[in-house]
């Protein structure tokens, strides 16, 4: 009888009396699965990363150094005027509003229309962009007559040409080369006062240097001038 209950107290050790070999192996099977579902928590919990636009959704503004924003407006007479039709000629854009004092000044000076004249019609194509939200064709023809003006005057009175170039002021003046890039931004000369007797004229000296193939010797400046009148500005 002794051995009896020596040998199953020998067989309770082994084994592990009151205690199931599945419940010894309960933790090691929840341990897996917490962290699965501790896993999944961060990976739900991680915000997704912004995505990149792409070229196509990037906006379209004029850059010196760049290609031109290519674009269409109608001019006093009706006439349509895209910029790339001026592919392989140096092309100058000038913001006009003939109620600027600045822009009355130039023109009483002849400033433009003489630069203009001074260039080769083959190299050179010069038009006036008018972005004021009151312009009328009648009007800009009007001033066109006053002023003996070869070149023509674009309509664009809900200002989006004028907001795609940035133009500021009345002038602003802008030069891109044969190529269809801006390679000139700003003021047309160095005077804003109008007291220099001999003022500095950006825009000849970067259609010069283009059209001797050379660098344009400065490529920006601050625009001066009455601000380009919006609409709803």
């Amino acid at each position: 009888m002794k051995n009896a209950i020596w040998i199953a107290l020998a067989m309770c050790v082994a084994v592990g009396c009151g205690e199931s070999s599945t419940e010894r192996a309960e933790p090691a099977r929840d341990e897996p699965e917490q962290a699965t579902a501790a896993a999944t928590e961060e990976t739900e919990a991680e915000p997704a990363a912004p995505s990149e636009p792409t070229p196509s959704e990037a906006p379209e503004v004029a850059t010196v150094g760049q290609p031109a924003p290519d674009f269409t407006l109608t001019d006093q007479a009706g006439t349509e005027h895209r910029l790339s039709q001026y592919r392989g000629r140096i092309v100058v854009l000038e913001w006009i509003n003939p109620e600027c004092p600045y822009v009355q000044r130039h023109y009483g000076a002849s400033t433009m229309t003489r630069l203009e004249q001074s260039f080769p019609d083959d190299k050179v194509v010069w038009l006036a962009v008018d972005s004021s939200h009151f312009v009328r064709p009648e009007d800009s023809q009007a001033w066109r007559e006053q002023h003996s003006m070869a070149y023509p005057v674009l309509q664009d009175p809900e200002g989006t040409v004028g907001r795609l170039y940035g133009a500021r002021t009345t002038p602003h003046m802008y030069v891109i080369d044969a190529e269809g890039t801006l390679r000139y931004s700003g003021a047309i000369d160095d005077d804003p006062r109008g007291r220099s007797e001999a003022p500095t004229n950006h825009v000849e000296r970067a259609v010069r240097a283009l059209m001797n193939g050379e660098q344009v010797p400065v490529q920006t400046s601050e625009p001066y001038g009455c601000t380009v009148k919006y609409e709803n500005t």
